[in-house]
């Protein structure tokens, strides 16, 4: 099966492009960013039939309503959250899909944690994952919206299908899929400990633990890792293992 990627030029703190894809024949359009040449030349080489996305943070979503008033294809959007996709893309989606369901070529992948409505997509070549994982570095499980809990289920879930490529929605296609996602797995559990730690050797503020839980100056990427610690406390006060409260981002012991 054709998968073709291309890389755009977009803003995101997961670096400066994302990638869009074009798989299948007739070809589903995965996460058109932005318009560029490149993509207006993939586009305009295949049977469009389909568009796409994995979640709709604003450097996934730029082109969708372009591509699809060019192409005419279907636009899909994730069952139950319409109105989100909508918001994003400017673009009230045709069809809506769910855990299972076909789309082309692809079926569909409930992987929440890094969005509420992220999704991955499969085919005989691999898995168009977006942003559930990156070939270097890890991905950003950021409150508000970010669920630690969802994202290490997510992962666990990709482990164990086994897939043989990861096409990433930025950075490299991965070709060693079973080594990241069990880095990024054990990455997420060990900042977790960090966190943790932190709260239970005094640190009462998320501030504080920003500092206890990270050995780098964090410069611009401080407020980021903040919402990151965040989620994690989020998920260990719910398994009350800390106290935590959103509103004054106050936490102690359990």
């Amino acid at each position: 099966m054709t998968v073709t990627r291309v890389s755009v030029p977009t803003e995101t703190t997961a670096g400066d492009h994302t990638n869009a894809y074009l798989v299948g024949d007739p070809a589903v359009l995965v996460d058109p960013a932005e318009h560029t040449d490149g993509l207006d030349a993939a586009v305009a080489d295949r049977d469009v039939g389909h568009v796409v996305i994995t979640h709709a943070h604003a450097d996934h979503v730029g082109a969708v309503a372009g591509y699809a008033a060019e192409t005419g294809a279907t636009v899909w959007a994730r069952r139950g959250r319409e109105d989100r996709f909508e918001a994003a893309t400017g673009l009230a989606p045709d069809r809506t899909f769910a855990e299972g369901d076909r789309v082309g070529d692809l079926t569909v992948l409930d992987t929440p944690g890094h969005a509420p409505d992220h999704v991955a997509f499969e085919c005989d070549g691999g898995i168009v994952s977006g942003d559930l994982a990156v070939a270097a570095g890890s991905v950003a499980v950021a409150a508000p919206e970010g669920d630690v809990r969802a994202y290490l289920v997510a992962l666990r879930r990709l482990i164990a299908r086994d897939p043989s490529r990861l096409f990433p929605g930025h950075g490299p296609v991965i070709d060693d899929p079973r080594a990241v996602l069990d880095y990024l797995y054990f990455h997420r559990l060990d900042r977790e400990r960090l966190v943790e730690r932190a709260v239970h050797n005094g640190a009462d503020s998320v501030d504080a633990v920003v500092d206890a839980a990270y050995d780098r100056e964090l410069g611009a990427l401080r407020d980021l890792a903040a919402a990151t610690v965040r989620a994690h406390l989020d998920k260990l006060a719910v398994e009350e293992r800390v106290r935590f409260d959103p509103e004054s981002g106050r936490v102690g012991p359990a």
